[in-house]
Parts: structure tokens; sequence; C-alpha cells
């Protein structure tokens, strides 16, 4: 009896094991045919303040000549995969979480660092009524450090006060963000293999296992007196780390551009008060520069991928939105030549879709003087707020005249991260949708502008993308 009851147990075993090795992507053939390995398949959900922009394709840039500047926008038709991107423009109190957080990574790292500490040896040469002590008595003693004192010492640190005013502000120049990006497209390329042999196809010609391939990766550092070197080195091929590309970014953002983008007017108070506010915290962020709006998606990705444990090898990153890309989402739906469904750009009653200018010299025809809360116009039909005007969005999109011309019509861009060195015309990035400041052409879908990477102003920002994993297939009926 033991032995048959044996034998049962060791069938259920054996049976239990083979239903977890089949649900774990293990083949369950039958008939010794090739049925394929399973495995689990994940619905992504839908990220914190995006919304999902489906797979489509359109006719990128527009036939018309533009009635003001005579420009003709290059056209295309393009498709693109499936998206998310934030319903709204990042804000100031998003961006000043992200300066914060290096901030107070700045303090945490000097908390640790004892140059920061008071680690002197004071010799204790009176008691406390200031009588001499006996020399075997304390002679020497380290004395205890003040947790406290250190730490308010290491807060300090990152803190200046103005010279002439004696307000105290965040020393801005301290404010540096170091991340590294590994470059799965140059690794990819068949010319950077690191097997000689994988690097040509072509079985007609012998390989050079001695050839010497050249590989170009951008790479930062500081130096002694706190400034920032950024520069593109090129160096023989050697190992993996050739594609891993080093950025150390300033995070803090330009609130000087409301002076220097507005000569002879009286906006110092957006220059004080703007970014730091609690009163403009729904407001787009301006000022950040095209390398700054990088640094700020490099460290959202990595600020959620710490919260995710295991799954975080399934999430794509953020970033910014190809000018194809964004031009799909700005469209909605149907495609239009402005965000909204409707002719013009405000209703029978005069109320205003968006926030631009709309007449020579009227900022506040259309409720507004400078930019405006995030999402008080409506959205688009897919979701998207502030599409058109408000700030005008920084995307990951290199400007060429040609445009969508010199791109693939699938998944269409041109990247290129201009280093210091490199001539100031090949910093040009895409710029779309127009802002508070520009006329109604300007803030069509199509209208294409650039600034340079470097250039923070006070009507560009910028909102995030990510890819979408497994996008769904689906018979068009």
């Amino acid at each position: 009896m033991k032995k048959i009851l044996f034998v049962i147990c060791l069938v259920l075993v054996a049976a239990a094991v083979a239903s977890c090795f089949s649900s774990q992507g293990g083949s369950s053939a039958s008939g010794g045919e090739v049925t394929g390995v399973g495995g689990t398949s994940m619905a992504e959900p839908a990220p914190y303040g995006m919304v999902l922009v489906k797979r489509g394709s359109l006719k990128m840039g527009t036939d018309k000549t533009d009635s003001l500047w005579g420009k003709n926008v290059p056209t295309r038709d393009i498709s693109v995969d499936a998206f998310w991107m934030d319903e709204k423009e990042v804000t100031n109190s998003m961006y000043r979480q992200f300066v914060y957080w290096v901030r107070d990574s700045i303090i945490r790292e000097r908390l640790a660092d004892p140059a920061y500490g008071d680690d002197e040896t004071y010799k204790i040469t009176e008691d406390k009524n200031g009588d001499p002590v006996t020399p075997h008595l304390n002679w020497n003693k380290p004395l205890p450090r003040n947790p406290d004192e250190d730490q308010q010492r290491a807060i300090e640190s990152v803190y200046i006060t103005h010279p002439v005013t004696g307000e105290r502000m965040l020393d801005a120049s301290q404010l540096n963000y170091r991340y590294e990006v590994f470059d799965y497209v140059m690794a990819a390329k068949r010319k950077y293999r690191l097997n000689p042999s994988e690097r040509n196809l072509n079985t007609d010609f012998e390989t050079d296992p001695n050839e010497v391939v050249m590989i170009s990766k951008d790479t930062a550092y500081v130096d002694d007196e706190g400034l920032i070197h950024r520069e593109t080195i090129t160096r023989p091929l050697s190992s993996m780390w050739d594609f891993v590309n080093t950025y150390i970014v300033n995070v803090y953002p330009d609130t000087t551009c409301w002076i220097n983008d507005f000569q002879n007017a009286e906006n110092e108070v957006y220059m004080r008060l703007y970014f730091t506010h609690s009163n403009y915290n729904d407001y787009p962020v301006v000022g950040v520069n095209w390398e700054q709006a990088n640094a700020f998606c490099n460290w959202r990705t990595d600020f959620l991928i710490k919260g995710l444990g295991s799954q975080a090898k399934f999430i794509q990153r953020y970033r910014l939105p190809t000018e194809a890309e964004w031009e799909f989402a700005a469209r909605g739906k149907e495609g239009n030549e402005l965000p909204w469904q409707q002719d013009g750009v405000a209703s029978d009653k005069g109320c205003y879709y968006a926030n631009f200018k709309p007449d020579r010299g009227n900022y506040t025809k259309d409720g507004n003087l400078i930019t405006s809360k995030t999402g008080i116009y409506s959205a688009n039909s897919n979701g998207l707020y502030d599409m058109a005007g408000n700030v005008a969005e920084w995307t990951s999109t290199i400007f060429t005249e040609a445009g969508v011309l010199s791109m693939s019509d699938m998944n269409p861009t041109l990247t290129y991260n201009a280093a210091k060195e490199d001539p100031y015309a090949l910093k040009k990035k895409s710029v779309r949708g127009g802002s508070w400041k520009d006329p109604e052409s300007f803030i069509k879908s199509a209208w294409r502008s650039y600034e340079y990477q470097n250039v923070g102003r006070s009507f560009i920002g910028f909102r995030c993308v990510r890819s979408q994993v497994g996008t769904a297939s689906r018979a068009k009926k």
C-alpha cells in the first residue's frame, strides 16, 4: 500500500513540475510538433499623467505656403508606433522636484564626506570655569562631532547669500546632474561590432581581425573650479563601455530669460518668482534648454525604475518626442491643422481655444498675458492639452531645412547630441507648437521652428513621451 501511495505521489509531483515548466515558457508540444514557447503577456498600465497615442500615419507638414513668412513646410507620408505622452506640459512644480532632488543628493554626499564634517582635534586647556586643566586629563582628546551641526553645515553649503540684498538662495552653479546613457543604436550597427567577423556579412571578402575601428562618445567632467567640461572623444573601439555616453548638466533653469528675451520690458517679477513661487506651480516650466530637458527625462526614468523592482526592465525610458511624434499627437485623431476640430482659433462667442498672441501688441485678448496654467483649455481628441500655444516645446529631432524629407517614413527622426566644440549650427533642435507670444500661424501643428540646444527661453517648455511596450495587433475592418 505504501508503495502504491509513493508512486501516486511521484506522478502528481511530475505532473505539477510539467505544468509549472509549461506555464513559465516551456514547450507543450503534442506528438513531437513544434508549438512555440509560452510566456506571460503584460498589459502596460497607463503611466501617471500620460495618455496613449495609438499608432497611425499622417501626411507630415503642409502643402500650403505660409502667408506670413512665405515658407513651405516639407511634407511626407509617415507612420509612427504607439507611445505614451504627457497630457500636459512639464510644470514648474514637477521640474522643481528634479532641482530639489539634485540639491538633496549633493547634501547627502557631503554628509558622508569627512571634509564637510568637523574632524579637528581640540586641545582642552580650560574647564568650564576657565581654570587650567591637569595635562593628563582630556589633553588632545577629540571632541565628539555634533551630527546636527554637520547636517546644517552640509545644507548651508548649497546656498548663497546675495552680497547686496542679503537674500538667501540656492547656489544654482552647484546643481549639476551627472548621468550616463548606453547608446543601443550605435552598439547595434555592424561596423561597430566587437567581433570583427560580424562587421561584414559579404563572404566574398575576408575579415581583417586587426582592423582598428574608431568610435566617438560623449564624456564630461567637472574641473577643480567647478566648471563643466563636455567633449566628444574619438578612440579605438575596445569594449561595450565605448557606447556609454556621460553627461553633466547644470539643471537650474535660466530665470533671466524673462529679461533677455524682452529688452526694455518690466519683467523682473517673472525673473524672480516665476520658477520659485507656489502661485506658478501649475504653469509650464520655461528657461529650460534642450540639454536640461533631456536630463529631466533621464532623472524621471531613474526615479520611476527605483520604485518598480524587477518589472523595471520592461519599462521604456522617458524621452523627448520626435518631431514626427509631436505633430502626429498634436493633430489629433482627425489629423487637423490645429489641435481642435473647429475652424478658426475662437468660438462664435469670442472664446479662444489656446493661449497665443491674437493681435499685434495685444497679448491679453485670449485672457492671458504670459503663460497660463497647463490644461485650462480643452484637450484635443488624443486627450492632450496645450498642443498649440502656451509654450512651444522641445523635440528630440535636430532641425534641418529638409525636415522630414531627410528621415525614414517609419518612426522618423534625426538625432545628434552636439558637443561644446561642435559648430553652433549643429546645435539647432526642432521646436513645435508655438507659444503665448506667437501669432496664429506659429501655433499650427505643422509649423516648424528651432532653438539652439544650450539656450533656455521664456516661451519654450517641453513634455515627455515613452514608447509603448508590445503594441497590440489588430485586423483592419
